[in-house]
């Protein structure tokens, strides 16, 4: 990380403060660089552990969103050259018969998943996910503390499940995270990760959950939930991610913008607009409300059947949202209100100026009769 640190700033290829960024003065970025390094390092020691030669799958995936986030960081690419990227990477992972999932055990009444469905869905969760993660890398230390929970999550299930793999890889992508933490919260030496590194850590989480959801029935007896709720259990592990991504998407829409916009209106930018909270106090408590969130869910997937862990799981996001509606001070959301504020005062002047001209025509027409 120094050395990456000491090459961005001697090619001056630092980040520059714009509008709607958290940060104030340049500052190094690439601190994804060294995510991928790591993982290709450890999937060499690591493929003698793998069942189905996934750590082959993993590389050139990897590779695509390496080049393409490198790319990104260093000159902006549209969402949709990002979004080829994306899919290009995923077709290498779902081709790999590891990740197949063949049935959601009960979820909702469902059981037997057909291929082309598979393919579909699996392809559509994981962008959402890759996407979703990288939508939450806008201030310092969040992305890297959820991502911190949600692999010490999934360390915890392949463990569990026997799938040492897994286990080793989600441990040397959390060691990535907690290394790369301490540099993103100094003030002295700090680094973002870039696009470099959340579409890769987005992308590992991904494959993670697709993993967790085609694990076999066998394989969760050893898991404290029942065996229906799983879809459920996999939603509260990335709730922080896939929570943010639907609210701002549907603040975009609901403003005519496209879903793609830039804007100040995600969790993270409330927290430190209006509650005037710091970066690392706004990702602790995100963070922390992850971890509780998940160990809430799982507490009650053990006992609940997945109707009334859907109930619970609704009313949840309805409150969030709700409160973050009420409590939404943005910039973009202040700027929205004297906007409105302003056309509603003008509506009174012209409410105004029509009485008083009317009020004038009648005394006018008054003086004319007399």
């Amino acid at each position: 990380m120094p050395k990456i640190i000491g090459l961005v700033e001697y090619k001056n290829l630092m980040d520059n403060p714009n509008i709607r960024s958290s940060h104030v003065k340049k500052t190094p970025t690439l601190g994804g660089v060294s995510f991928f390094y790591t993982l290709i390092f450890t999937l060499f020691f690591l493929h003698n552990w793998d069942t189905y030669d996934e750590a082959i799958y993993f590389i050139p995936g990897l590779t695509i969103l390496f080049i393409i986030g490198l790319k990104d960081d260093l000159l902006v690419l549209s969402p949709y050259t990002k979004l080829a990227a994306q899919l290009t990477a995923i077709v290498f992972i779902l081709s790999n018969e590891s990740f197949r999932i063949n049935s959601l055990n009960g979820f909702l009444g469902i059981y037997e998943i057909p291929l082309y469905v598979f393919y579909l869905v699996g392809g559509f969760m994981m962008l959402t996910i890759i996407n979703a993660y990288n939508l939450i890398d806008g201030i310092d230390g969040l992305a890297s503390i959820v991502g911190v929970v949600i692999l010490v999550i999934y360390t915890t299930i392949f463990y569990l499940t026997d799938e040492y793999f897994y286990v080793l890889i989600s441990l040397a992508l959390n060691g990535s995270l907690i290394a790369f933490l301490s540099y993103n919260l100094s003030s002295s030496r700090k680094i973002f990760m870039g696009d470099t590194g959340s579409l890769i850590v987005g992308f590992v989480i991904s494959i993670l959950t697709i993993k967790f959801l085609a694990l076999s029935p066998a394989a969760y007896d050893s898991l404290p939930f029942l065996l229906e709720n799983i879809p459920l259990i996999a939603i509260s592990i990335l709730i922080v991610p896939l929570f943010d991504t639907a609210r701002v998407f549907t603040i975009r829409v609901a403003n005519k913008k496209s879903p793609f916009s830039a804007d100040r209106n995600h969790t993270h930018h409330i927290l430190i607009d209006s509650f005037k909270l710091s970066h690392k106090q706004a990702s602790f408590i995100i963070g922390g409300f992850n971890l509780v969130f998940v160990i809430l869910m799982i507490l009650l997937g053990s006992a609940s059947y997945n109707f009334y862990l859907v109930v619970f799981l609704i009313s949840s996001v309805i409150i969030l949202a709700y409160l973050f509606y009420r409590f939404d001070y943005s910039f973009s959301n202040i700027k929205r209100k004297i906007l409105f504020k302003r056309k509603v005062d003008k509506l009174k002047d012209d409410v105004i100026k029509n009485k008083e001209k009317f009020s004038q025509k009648r005394k006018d027409n008054s003086q004319k009769i007399s």
